[in-house]
């Protein structure tokens, strides 16, 4: 339903007021006289703005807003409301991720002008969001948000390494506070072009680059310019990769010097695999968020689905994961998604096994069985990269030029054997 406004207040005249005030305006009104009821409003139907009141027993709205936060529930703007303001507590809630601040008594103009703003920032920005939180609780997950934390407050670059959508931006994220700047471009050229360009904005916040091995030599020149200015304007550099530091000037040509400058406190943050108890909670809380935002049509995993679910591989890690629940969300027919549905997608998801070298015609002449293995070696490291020809190059040993070439002369179109996005 659009429109709608979770009012949360312990004073029932304050809510039944409220209340009237906005569905005059054409809002849909749902009411919660504390924390608790608050909670359980909203994990059955994630409201389009809250109206929170801070001073509330039992567990008052700072706290409930807090938890909101931990658990990536917070995809919708929260105003916070207070007979007792102050700047600190004003400047607490926001830092906590509140749209806004209203002191009661509330003047009619000022609720519904900024009920109007925070309605409009909400269908353009909140998109759910997993955090490390919502990552597990496996030893893997623990130990990769113990790691951070002990780091959160280090001044000296960091680099997280792991496989591809394990979720080093999310392990980034954890270290990002609310409210302060957070500068992150999938695009590398500003690092040649001009590699302090973003110091001013980030001042006090953090500069994410997703991907070093992508960086070029200008880029990498760039990147060890701005190291040297980071202190300065007090921006904390967190860099990713899908390479570990040694492949990446064995194998990439990375500078050396630079690799050693930017990986002085390394984190490597585990692949879905390796923390398999976990994957039915981030299941569920996947299809919760993607069910929440109206992206897919109510559906339930079935106990079979979600041992379907921690039985796989995941070679896609996160991103794999998303794109099967989602798809089994919009495609299945009933309310359950059932065990059968799941392993039936997971058939199509999973990159196949290359050929068997057993069946390699050995009786043909040399340059023609060297090439149907070269062939079968290639579009097993392409499935297994699901299509990303940078990190094939990496893992054959050739530059792309070379592979691109290579690929060519055995007849392998690329872009044919990408398994999944």
């Amino acid at each position: 339903m659009s429109n709608q406004i979770l009012v949360v207040d312990d004073e029932v005249g304050i809510r039944e007021l409220l209340s009237e005030i906005l569905h005059d305006e054409g809002y849909h009104v749902r009411l919660a006289a504390d924390a608790m009821e608050a909670r359980r409003l909203r994990h059955e139907e994630r409201p389009d703005l809250v109206l929170l009141d801070i001073w509330m027993p039992q567990m008052d709205g700072i706290s409930l807003l807090k938890e909101w936060r931990a658990l990536g529930q917070l995809n919708m703007p929260v105003i916070m409301m207070s007979g007792h303001g102050s700047v600190d507590t004003a400047v607490e809630a926001t830092r906590m991720g509140a749209f806004d601040f209203l002191e009661k008594p509330i003047a009619l103009p000022k609720l519904l002008a900024t009920v109007e703003r925070a309605m409009r920032k909400g269908k353009m920005n909140f998109r759910p969001q997993l955090t490390t939180l919502q990552l597990g609780k496996g030893d893997a997950v623990v130990r990769l948000r113990y790691q951070l934390s002990q780091v959160a407050n280090h001044n000296a670059p960091l680099l997280l390494v792991g496989e591809p959508g394990c979720g080093i931006e999310l392990a980034a994220r954890q270290l990002h506070q609310e409210n302060t700047p957070w500068f992150y471009s999938e695009q590398h050229q500003w690092l040649a072009e001009n590699p302090f360009e973003p110091l001013n904005d980030s001042q006090g916040g953090i500069l994410f680059i997703p991907e070093i091995g992508e960086l070029n030599a200008a880029q990498q020149k760039g990147l060890g310019q701005l190291l040297g200015k980071l202190e300065k304007h007090q921006v904390k550099l967190i860099c990713g990769s899908t390479h570990p530091i040694a492949q990446l000037t064995q194998n990439q040509g990375f500078d050396p010097d630079l690799a050693a400058k930017l990986s002085a406190v390394t984190i490597r943050v585990p692949a879905l695999r390796e923390h398999a108890e976990d994957i039915p909670d981030i299941a569920v809380v996947l299809l919760h968020a993607m069910v929440s935002a109206g992206e897919v049509p109510p559906k339930t995993l079935a106990t079979s689905a979600l041992n379907a679910f921690r039985q796989a591989r995941w070679a896609g890690n996160l991103p794999m994961l998303t794109n099967v629940i989602r798809t089994l969300a919009l495609t299945v027919a009933g309310p359950d998604i059932t065990g059968d549905e799941a392993l039936k997608l997971l058939g199509q998801f999973e990159a196949q096994q290359p050929a068997n070298p057993e069946k390699i015609q050995f009786e043909r002449p040399l340059r023609e069985a060297r090439d149907d293995f070269e062939r079968a070696y290639f579009e097993y490291h392409i499935r297994q990269e699901a299509g990303n020809m940078s990190r094939v190059a990496e893992r054959v040993g050739l530059e792309r030029t070379h592979l691109y070439r290579k690929l060519k002369q055995l007849g392998i179109r690329p872009g044919a054997q990408r398994v999944y996005e």
